[in-house]
């Protein structure tokens, strides 16, 4: 009877040890809420068109009952179709801004190229963008405008949704500021040819002390058929190879403006010259954002930053050559952001 006893007690020992370490498991599980995700409506069958009662862009306000602190991460998805089934002939430029109330700026959230005179249904749910580095505006009340460079009185119906992830994010605070933003068209800064003094491509900005998490987030896009040739044919600025150097403070970066395989984009067939391969761009495509990261940069310090691109010269025999250029710093950190200073 005793042997019996010592082993029962020991059997009792060890389950309840494996109960409590389960309770302990259970518990630490269920403070970690599940994700919450919001799919919020924008623009819907939205007409851009040209010629006309046609517009180019819309502006509109609209409610994302989110709470920044608590996004994880935030997908932007842009669907084309084609009013009474006809869409705009050509492949143009396209982008979706949302408005900083504290300055008044439209920003950048996605760029794309529309196709050649179809939808992009190819795509379940349209082009998709990640904008989780706009999510200090992108909650309350929110300003956004949708642009297409259209020239025809067809052009496109467009929607746009957003689906917000709300959790544990690695860093509940953010701020996102323009270093370099000409984007209002495909036709903003010269290339090849003298700049105007209005147009800034470099400067200085302020690291605030508590940053924890920095990145530059730019997009780029050439447009043009500007001679000189290069060695194999191209023209620039939508079709010649380039390397772009972005500099912060002692980091350099490089954007190679290269194919990306225009030949097996999904939207495809398309009414037009879409399979050749661009300058780091494709009809009926998000243009890539590119994105360079670093940790606590130069927090607390004041950095110099600048924009180049690689030397060539227009001979002015076919047109001009232009880039439609933004490039953001976006800031993290685990307290409340001062927003960035830039001169």
């Amino acid at each position: 009877m005793k042997k019996t006893f010592q082993i029962n007690s020991v059997i009792f020992i060890v389950m309840a040890f494996v109960f409590l370490q389960c309770g302990e498991n259970s518990d630490s599980e269920e403070l970690i809420p599940d994700p919450i995700v919001t799919t919020i409506k924008t623009f819907d069958k939205t007409h851009l068109s040209f010629g006309g009662e046609g517009v180019q862009f819309k502006e509109a306000t609209f409610n994302f009952p989110v709470n920044s602190e608590k996004i994880e991460e935030i997908l932007m998805f842009v669907k084309l179709e084609c009013p009474n089934g006809v869409c705009g002939a050509w492949d143009v430029f396209a982008n979706i801004k949302v408005k900083d109330p504290s300055t008044n700026m439209w920003l950048e959230m996605g760029r794309y190229i529309t196709p050649y005179g179809v939808d992009n249904s190819q795509r379940v749910g349209g082009f998709v963008f990640d904008v989780t580095d706009f999510k200090s505006l992108l909650t309350g009340t929110v300003q956004l405008k949708s642009f297409i460079e259209v020239w025809t009185v067809e052009g496109w119906l467009l929607t746009v949704d957003f689906k917000v992830t709300e959790g544990n994010p690695a860093f509940k605070y953010s701020k996102i500021v323009p270093l370099i933003d000409y984007t209002n068209n495909s036709q903003q800064i010269p290339y090849g040819e003298p700049i105007s003094d209005n147009i800034k491509l470099s400067g200085s900005v302020s690291i605030p002390e508590n940053s924890k998490s920095i990145k530059l987030r730019s997009t780029i896009s050439g447009w043009g058929h500007a001679t000189p040739l290069d060695s194999d044919g191209r023209p620039s600025a939508e079709w010649g190879f380039r390397n772009h150097n972005l500099t912060l403070g002692s980091k350099d970066f490089i954007h190679k403006m290269e194919p990306i395989g225009c030949g097996t984009n999904p939207v495809s067939p398309q009414n037009g010259n879409w399979a050749p391969d661009r300058a780091g761009w494709c009809p009926g495509q998000e243009v890539p954002i590119r994105i360079n990261s670093l940790l606590a940069f130069e927090a607390g310090k004041t950095v110099e930053y600048s924009y180049q691109f690689e030397n060539w010269n227009n001979d002015g025999n076919n047109g001009s050559a232009f880039y439609s250029l933004s490039t953001y710093l976006v800031i993290e950190s685990d307290s409340p952001i001062i927003k960035p200073v830039i001169n």
